[in-house]
């Protein structure tokens, strides 16, 4: 006779078959939960993606009198991406976005660091001073760009004080042009910047300092050996941060010249809105888009991965 006792499951087994079923009804709950998010992301990141690599290898613009999703009737074996290899207007206005970032991202930096070493101990009046420094990065850059579009005009006030005739142009000027533009933005995000670097000087220890200090070390000492060290990661971000954001500089630009005189200020993001708004080369345009999207990835992995090098995986 077969003992029945010995086909009965442990309790254990029933306790593991009980969550086990827990668990899978769970994923299929946080499943519906997440599936309008997935949607979402699909129809506002990874749907316009596919759109614009799909026109990008076309000569497709709305002047061509069929519909978008027809594009494939002007379709060109990705010539696109052949032309902006040798599109010199392309070229120039990436290298005038490369020397704005190049100039305002370190002096935005130093002065930001400057500022903050100032500010991490207490004196009078600090919170209103503190308040005061990041006006700036509150203004909306197109407010900004007209406030130093009317400074900048012949008979505005940097002329006046500088005691310079009115007929001396900043904004029309080929050299005086890319100044004025690097002025407002340093005026503007400076203050991002101190923001920043405040915040990781009040992370350093404050008693390794005070040692530091007691045993004879001088403020630039303690500054080199003891506080930059310790915000190696946060100067990373504040650079990174500002890099990416001045290297998309659109508003000041396009209040203050519109690019020019001729296209001496013109950056890759405005030359990209007068071809698509101005000029209509809309195929040309997504497959610029693309091919900078493409290559700031792969810059921005190669940073990660060697910050995770640094920071030991």
């Amino acid at each position: 006779m077969t003992d029945t006792k010995l086909n009965t499951p442990a309790p254990s087994s029933k306790r593991q078959g009980y969550w086990a079923q827990v668990a899978r009804d769970g994923n299929k709950m946080g499943f519906w939960f997440v599936l309008p998010a997935l949607l979402l992301l699909l129809f506002i990141v990874v749907f316009p993606l596919l759109m614009q690599l799909y026109l990008s290898i076309t000569w497709w613009t709305p002047l061509e009198g069929i519909a978008w999703y027809r594009a494939w009737e002007v379709f060109n074996w990705g010539e696109n991406y052949w032309f902006l290899l040798t599109d010199s207007r392309l070229w120039g206005a990436l290298w005038r976005t490369v020397v704005i970032m190049g100039i305002a991202v370190p002096i935005q930096f130093f002065l930001g660091m400057a500022l903050a070493y100032l500010f991490v101990d207490n004196f009078a009046g600090r919170k209103i001073f503190y308040s005061i420094m990041l006006t700036p990065m509150m203004v909306v850059p197109a407010v900004v760009g007209l406030m130093f579009f009317l400074l900048f005009q012949g008979t505005g006030p940097v002329n006046d004080h500088l005691g310079l005739p009115t007929d001396f142009s900043w904004l029309t000027d080929v050299n005086r042009a890319m100044i004025s533009v690097i002025i407002a933005d340093i005026w503007q995000w400076t203050p991002l910047m101190f923001l920043i670097l405040l915040a990781g000087m009040l992370g350093v220890p404050s008693d390794q300092l005070l040692a530091a200090r007691l045993l004879g070390g001088s403020n630039w000492q303690n500054f080199i050996k003891i506080v930059l060290p310790r915000m190696k990661t946060v100067i990373i971000i504040a650079l990174v941060l500002r890099a990416v954001e001045c290297f998309k500089i659109f508003d000041l630009i396009f209040i203050m010249t519109k690019g020019g005189p001729g296209v001496q200020t013109e950056t890759i993001s405005l030359f990209l809105y007068k071809q698509t708004f101005g000029e209509l080369e809309w195929a040309y345009v997504a497959a610029i888009g693309l091919t900078i999207l493409f290559v700031l990835s792969v810059i921005a992995a190669k940073g990660l991965s060697y910050m995770a090098k640094k920071n030991g995986g």
